[in-house]
């Protein structure tokens, strides 16, 4: 049996004395979108942090393809076939274009033949007309495309998304939600936290509801229209 692509056994994460995730338990198939709602300190980035090896994890277990990872570095679980988009995108501003996508390639595992680049131009044609202009000079739409490029160009098995929308205008988001359907299409897990409830409800395969560190409910496609539902998840205590 495939293992898959992502497993949290009862995961407990703290900052501090302060318990943020507590026993989170979540599966996540090969080749899904999973989604992470949830108020704002609800746990969601620190999740996202903990998997990526940036934060500890005080008791459970991560199991990327079957594999722990506990305790190894973000390199190490990098070059597991796991890339991150941080919040706030966090590109290199007085780079080129070019220059940020090539930082992508520290993560990547083999050389997979072709232009090491090629992913992320094909997904995002803008990225190549504007491969030598500075990243600062880019909208904030284009540079969450940048960002996304960056991790892809990495190969991975698992992206990683934190709040891949915020701060876009609604047509920038219309071109976020679309290029993720279409990485998942390439055939790339992925597992999304996101403040826009309904659209990644009704995008994701499955979507975890986070209340104070602890998973309130699980929604489905079929759920996104039900407002009263998502709402109700957000206020459970």
């Amino acid at each position: 049996m495939t293992e898959p692509a992502l497993e949290l056994d009862r995961i407990e994460v703290r900052y501090g004395p302060v318990t943020v995730v507590r026993e989170l338990s979540l599966r996540v198939e090969r080749g899904e979108i999973v989604g992470l709602i949830g108020p704002n300190g609800a746990g969601k980035s620190t999740t996202l942090h903990a998997v990526m090896g940036v934060l500890p994890v005080a008791a459970g277990e991560i199991r990327v393809a079957g594999v722990s990872v506990g305790g190894r570095s973000p390199e190490s679980i990098a070059r597991a076939g796991v890339a991150l988009v941080p919040e706030g995108r966090r590109i290199f501003g007085d780079f080129t274009v070019e220059e940020n996508l090539r930082l992508g390639l520290a993560g990547r595992r083999s050389a997979n033949g072709g232009h090491p680049l090629a992913v992320a131009y094909e997904l995002f044609p803008m990225l190549r007309e504007f491969r030598r202009r500075p990243a600062g000079a880019l909208s904030g739409g284009q540079q969450q495309q940048l960002a996304i490029g960056r991790a892809l160009v990495a190969d991975p098995d698992l992206l990683l998304l934190d709040e891949p929308s915020l701060g876009l205008a609604p047509t920038a988001v219309d071109g976020v939600f679309a290029a993720l359907d279409a990485i998942r299409g390439r055939g790339v897990t992925i597992v999304l936290v996101e403040q826009r409830a309904q659209r990644t409800v009704a995008l994701a395969d499955r979507t975890h509801v986070l209340v104070g560190g602890l998973l309130r409910m699980t929604l489905g496609p079929q759920d996104a229209d039900d407002t009263d539902k998502i709402i109700a998840a957000y206020l459970a205590s």
